[in-house]
């Protein structure tokens, strides 16, 4: 008799960003330009990488990866919330929902493993320089990407698979602006306590390895670089590294704060802004920090703006 009067959820609502009707379109304005910005300055990272052969190595092999996955980790949140917003339509079906959430999952943990990988990439070039060419060959790059896409996407399915079984049979409301693990565990009627431990187990083997990895292999460049007695030297090795690090401190802060805090200190709201901070801001921010601080980007960026100048001017001639 239970299950009868049970309502199955085949749908549910997002209610998006908390803010106001009036505030809801200038959101959506204002989110749209970020995933503008975020997929051209990704997508002219990966072009410029592939255009100019100088930065044909292993550290800028990673950076167009990560610049590929930042402009897919936006596109399978921004567009949905915003075409939300315009339409007026908050609902999402169940199938999308998981969908979501599977690719939300799959890019969050790219992100993270290839940040440090970046990181160790860093760590062989500045501590071995002699062996970096050697350590640090194609079929080893390949391989360990191959590796990535390998893992995230079976953690992706099994937090899928996971949450494809629970039943939703209250509440079909989620105060969010997409498919996140928190809020729809929130809204099980099943008992969620393995779903959880899965989270802290293998999500946390996920997230705090890659960060512990990170922070070790700082801590060994740092110590090389205050031995480098060229002014120069620690210059480039600390200006290569600073651009790293400012992506790792947005992006691990604010993710920590979200999935690893206590339940009892999450609200709709802090959650939701802190969302934002490492799923929207960061990848919008990444072109910014290579490109502007790193010099053989903005050598091959102008490279390519010359050459693409140089060639329109000869056709213009032709014709």
């Amino acid at each position: 008799m239970e299950k009868r009067n049970l309502t199955v959820v085949r749908e549910f609502v997002l209610l998006g960003l908390p803010s106001s009707a009036e505030q809801q379109h200038l959101l959506s304005v204002l989110f749209l330009c970020m995933y503008l910005a975020t997929t051209l300055g990704n997508m002219l990272i990966i072009v410029t990488i592939g255009f100019d052969s100088r930065l044909h190595s292993p550290m800028y092999f990673f950076l167009s990866n990560l610049a590929f996955v930042d402009i897919c980790f936006t596109s399978t949140t921004v567009p949905q919330m915003v075409v939300n917003i315009l339409t007026d339509t908050k609902t999402i079906s169940f199938a999308g929902c998981l969908s979501q959430l599977f690719f939300f999952v799959t890019f969050v943990n790219m992100d993270s493993l290839l940040l440090c990988v970046m990181a160790y990439d860093r760590y062989v070039a500045i501590c071995h320089p002699l062996h970096y060419t050697a350590t640090m060959n194609l079929c080893l790059c390949v391989q360990l990407m191959a590796g990535l896409w390998l893992v995230t996407y079976l953690h992706a399915l099994l937090h899928t698979v996971l949450t494809a079984r629970l039943s939703f049979c209250a509440s079909n409301i989620i105060h969010h602006f997409f498919c996140d693990l928190n809020p729809l565990l929130q809204l099980s009627c099943s008992d969620v306590s393995f779903n959880v431990m899965i989270i802290f187990a293998v999500g946390g083997l996920l997230a705090i390895t890659p960060l512990v990895c990170i922070l070790i292999s700082y801590g060994i460049i740092f110590s090389t670089v205050l031995k480098i007695t060229s002014t120069q030297g620690k210059q480039r090795a600390v200006s290569t590294c600073s651009c790293h690090l400012s992506v790792v401190v947005v992006f691990y802060g604010t993710a920590i704060a979200v999935y690893f805090s206590p339940s009892s200190s999450h609200t709709p709201e802090s959650d939701t802004v802190s969302t934002v901070m490492y799923s929207v801001v960061a990848p919008m921010l990444n072109p910014f920090i290579y490109t502007i601080r790193n010099r053989d980007m903005k050598r091959g960026l102008q490279k390519m703006l010359f050459k693409c100048t140089v060639f329109q001017r000869n056709n213009d001639l032709s014709d």
